[in-house]
């Protein structure tokens, strides 16, 4: 397998679930400031010109959650995937789909009106607007993980990869300020051996 990767980026996402299952893998480095995902012969693996990707085979995907998914179920001795068909694998996609669909939004608001875009291009309203947007994210993930080490209980799962990653890029941007609950999970989560194995360079 080959993974397409970038740091400080979504590929962090696989990247993390493969060091979690300690499968061999080629880790192929994309450097986005030379533009190299814009080439050619990148844009014939990820036609959005954008990390991640992973080569598996004849399969080649792109889409973080998707290639975790499909990694997860890949090798289920590992456990990072519920059963399909039990209770606890509608709630493991509930919180995969939950992760692009609900709580990256309002954190990529923050992060583009904050850090990203030049000063001139940010606005403080549409920032404003991603705070209270994860503010109530935050109380629905903070219900969820009281009393619970991860998202589906005491076993970690693919959904904790996502979900705590989003949450990690989160904390960055100052957004788990007086949220024990949650900083206590991304604390959890990034003592894990194969997060400092994969944000080790």
């Amino acid at each position: 397998m080959k993974l397409y990767h970038s740091g400080q980026s979504r590929s962090v996402r696989p990247r993390w679930l493969l060091e979690e299952l300690e499968v061999p893998y080629e880790l192929v480095r994309v450097d986005l400031q030379q533009s190299e995902h814009k080439r050619p012969d990148y844009l014939k693996i990820h036609p959005h010109g954008a990390v991640p990707a992973l080569s598996d085979g004849d399969l080649t995907m792109f889409e973080s959650a998707a290639i975790c998914m499909y990694l997860a179920d890949k090798f289920p001795e590992k456990r990072l995937a519920p059963p399909v068909g039990t209770p606890a694998r509608g709630l493991y996609y509930q919180w995969m789909v939950y992760c692009m669909a609900t709580l990256e939004p309002p954190v990529l608001q923050v992060f583009l009106h904050t850090i990203r875009l030049p000063e001139a291009e940010r606005s403080a309203k549409i920032a404003g607007e991603g705070r209270q947007g994860f503010a109530v994210v935050a109380e629905v993930l903070n219900a969820v993980l009281a009393g619970r080490s991860y998202l589906l209980g005491e076993q970690f799962s693919a959904a904790d990869v996502m979900i705590g990653s989003t949450l990690g890029w989160s904390q960055f941007m100052g957004l788990l300020e007086g949220r024990m609950v949650l900083q206590e999970y991304v604390q959890r989560l990034t003592s894990r051996p194969a997060y400092q194995r994969a944000m080790a360079d």
